[in-house]
């Protein structure tokens, strides 16, 4: 089955689609245009002027990056939790070190999983340098526990029950960024590679209610609370940065 698709880009757009459900040729009758088709195959709509969109897109990545003050001093009021449920200002995982913080979408996903691996790859360069690698993902404790015990993720682990830390930054959020083409390529790739969606983790409340559609991001911070000299924000679902710009950032 073939589809052939004409438009013009302009407000009130006309867009036909012509699904020939006959291989055979199309006959013009006398007196018909060239884009006259019976009437059972074709299918006309009106679309209406562009509108803005609601969903942000994500800044490239950046170092040194644009990060506001405001947005620093957010960051300065915001408490993750290890996997113990021990209360620390995210500040302070950066204050007196330098650290590469991966930012998960959710606990149970499965690019998340693989998006740990990519780093903690790389975690002798980083401990070669005196980098810390964490990863902070938006649930409960528990979930952090789990992600942890489950993927031996070789950094540190906290949980961000209330977003804070993805609000402060500006990380997006979304139906629209989380299905993709190129999210849904990645997500096969990934079982093919032997990843796995924790479906348990994926289906409870704290992940349904709040952070199914989140993305996260990675930055690179420290030492000192406000000195954040890399950041990349997911535009949507499995977007990693190049490795290479990460250890630039930190270890070079």
């Amino acid at each position: 089955m073939a589809t052939s698709l004409s438009t013009a880009i302009s407000p009130n757009t006309t867009v036909r689609f012509n699904r020939l459900t006959n291989p055979a040729p199309t006959r013009i009758l006398p007196n018909q245009s060239p884009l006259w088709r019976p009437r059972h195959w074709n299918k006309t709509l009106k679309l209406s002027p562009r509108r803005p969109s609601h969903v942000i897109a994500s800044a490239v990545s950046e170092s040194p990056p644009s990060v506001s003050e405001d947005t620093k001093n957010l960051l300065d009021t915001v408490k993750v939790y290890d996997v113990n449920g021990n209360a620390i200002p995210i500040s302070d995982l950066w204050k007196d070190r330098k650290a590469v913080v991966a930012f998960a979408r959710h606990f149970g996903c499965v690019l998340c999983r693989k998006r740990a691996d990519y780093l903690a790859a790389k975690k002798d360069v980083m401990d070669a340098s005196g980098v810390a690698l964490v990863l902070i993902g938006p649930g409960s404790v528990e979930q952090a526990r789990t992600f942890s015990e489950q993927t031996k993720f070789k950094g540190e682990v906290y949980a961000d029950p209330n977003h804070s830390s993805y609000e402060a930054l500006s990380f997006v959020s979304g139906v629209l960024v989380t299905f993709t083409p190129k999210a849904g390529l990645k997500i096969i790739q990934s079982y093919m590679e032997g990843y796995r969606q924790d479906w348990k983790l994926s289906f409870e409340r704290d992940t349904v209610s709040r952070g199914g559609w989140q993305q996260g991001g990675i930055i690179v911070a420290g030492p000192g609370k406000s000195n954040i000299s890399y950041i990349h924000r997911d535009k949507e679902a499995g977007d990693d940065p190049d490795i290479q710009d990460i250890l630039k950032a930190c270890c070079s």
